[in-house]
């Protein structure tokens, strides 16, 4: 599949676009908290975005295994005044929330995107919100939240089921009444997802490997979003040998490389910790596909 075009409203996709990760929390499973404080987070956000980023994500809730969820005016203090700097600054900002409260508070500060994991199921107000803002919509797959999502991540055939549940979340929101062009796919990496290095249940893997398959529905190609960045299956797949998993840090040089290929296979866009070397990672991929189409 081809990189598709970008939703109206964000940065114009001749490759695939790189998303910076901005965590406003204090228990964030990739960072520890590093950018947890206002500063610190448009600092890192305007840095992301100097190094390469094309949109930044800003986020105020942490979604690692086991997280317990924080209160509504908690999340809107910690990620507000972050994004309000940083569209100050002309910064594109996504926001990372399963709240409409928090996403309407964020569209009035200046966002683009909103960035759903939940896929509109966390808050059925979600998208009404979307669609009333006309803003582009990331839809992420979904099963619950991430206290027990690891209990349901059974599947007969992850690749299908994920495509099935995604279709089910597409038909449902636009009943809501948002515009197909501006919804984006997102496979859910992670997500109620097993986290084995690889072999024929290795969830993340499947899906990251039939990216065209999940995107195509309804006789359209939806734009997708990977974000595989210092995941689990990740550090699974280089443990050393006597089975501990890699760190999250540690796994920026296997993030590129899962950003390489799925930019060759036409992702629209990554979401990344470090953008430098995932940026590069894209304009080879783009180059390659030049290459391979000419």
């Amino acid at each position: 599949m081809s990189v598709p075009p970008s939703p109206p409203g964000l940065p114009a996709a001749d490759r695939t676009l790189v998303m910076g990760v901005v965590n406003v929390t204090p228990d964030s499973f990739s960072d520890g908290g590093r950018w947890f404080g206002t500063d610190a987070a448009v600092r890192h956000g305007l840095e992301l975005v100097a190094q390469g980023a094309d949109i930044v994500d800003v986020g105020g809730e942490s979604t690692r295994p086991g997280a317990q969820r924080i209160a509504v005016e908690e999340e809107l203090r910690r990620v507000l005044p972050v994004i309000t700097e940083l569209v100050a600054a002309g910064v594109v900002v996504s926001v990372d929330t399963m709240r409409a409260a928090v996403a309407e508070a964020a569209l009035d500060a200046g966002v683009s995107l909103v960035n759903d994991v939940s896929g509109g199921l966390a808050d059925p107000y979600m998208p009404r919100l979307v669609a009333k803002a006309s803003v582009p919509y990331v839809v992420v797959h979904w099963r619950g939240h991430s206290h027990d999502m690891n209990s349901r991540a059974v599947y007969a055939d992850v690749v299908r089921e994920v495509h099935d549940e995604l279709a089910t979340r597409i038909e449902a929101v636009i009943a809501e009444g948002v515009d197909p062009s501006l919804i984006v796919l997102d496979p859910g990496l992670g997500f109620s997802k097993v986290p084995d290095a690889y072999g024929p249940d290795a969830h993340n893997w499947r899906l990251m490997s039939r990216l065209a398959e999940v995107a195509r529905i309804g006789g359209r190609d939806f734009p997708v979003l990977v974000a595989a960045s210092r995941k689990r299956h990740l550090g699974r797949l280089l443990a050393s040998p006597d089975g501990t998993p890699r760190p999250f840090g540690e796994c920026d040089d296997a993030t590129v490389a899962v950003t390489a290929l799925a930019a060759a296979a036409g992702a629209w866009c990554v979401r990344v910790h470090e953008v430098p070397a995932n940026a590069d990672a894209v304009r080879v991929a783009a180059a390659w596909r030049a290459a391979r189409e000419s």
